[in-house]
């Protein structure tokens, strides 16, 4: 396999994740993160070509900013580290179109997860970017037909929603956000219906997981959304490794 096609990818990701980090550090404060020339958050000082190049400007500085000397959240280059890296693996699966598809799915995926755990905020704007980008290019991602990730949206959605409106009756209290029924049902217009069961339920022993390793009550918010992004990374890349990402080996 040649590596140009994973080295432009990394690229492009890293690129993506310039914007990805920008979006989710300002929106975060209220700010605005999708007009106007990138500056510094600190002095307002517009940025250069060069300060704009994703990692390499952030350990060129040591994350200050080079006008001001104040510190760029760190958050800037995880998220382009995460963006470049996942990029890079999609292509590396699968070469070709289908591997582009899932980098798209994949970077899409990382301003809920990031705002999630940070925020427990799923904003609507991100999952329904998600959502069209899946019924648009999920069947080129999974190879799946429309009708199955039509079926996955609805499914996904009805599932959480059902499971939220019955413990908040049960229990008198939120159990689940409003995003996360949304935030399935879009990652379903991707996967389609099938893979559903298990990215919820590798989502659910992650959260478990987690609560247990941490030492959290039952009482403890969980970032579900966040876990809900992973587990559709995780299982989608499964898949994609073992070149079974069509609808017909998915059943």
């Amino acid at each position: 396999m040649s590596l140009l096609p994973v080295a432009a990818a990394a690229i492009a990701g890293a690129i993506a994740g310039s914007f990805i980090a920008t979006l989710c550090v300002r929106w975060s404060r209220g700010e605005q993160a999708t007009v106007g020339r990138s500056r510094c958050d600190s002095c307002n000082c517009e940025l250069s070509v060069v300060e704009l190049i994703p990692i390499v400007s952030w350990l060129d500085t040591r994350g200050r900013c080079r006008s001001c000397g104040a510190r760029i959240p760190r958050l800037h280059l995880w998220i382009e580290i995460a963006a470049a890296a996942l990029a890079a693996i999609a292509v590396a699966l699968q070469p070709n179109i289908q591997g582009a598809a899932i980098a798209l799915f994949w970077l899409l995926l990382i301003a809920p997860a990031v705002l999630d755990v940070g925020h427990h905020w799923l904003p609507d704007p991100l999952t329904l970017v998600l959502a069209v980008a899946g019924l648009l290019v999920g069947g080129i991602a999974t190879g799946l037909p429309l009708v199955d990730r039509l079926i996955g949206g609805a499914a996904g959605f009805l599932a959480l929603w059902i499971v939220a409106q019955a413990y908040r009756r049960l229990r008198g209290r939120e159990g689940l956000g409003a995003g996360d029924p949304k935030l399935i049902g879009a990652i379903g217009l991707w996967t389609g219906w099938v893979a559903l069961p298990a990215i919820l339920l590798l989502a659910a022993l992650a959260g478990l997981g987690v609560a247990v390793a941490q030492g959290r009550s039952r009482l403890d918010r969980m970032p579900f959304g966040t876990l809900l992004a992973g587990a559709a990374i995780v299982w989608t890349g499964v898949l994609a490794a073992r070149g079974s990402l069509d609808g017909a080996q998915l059943l």
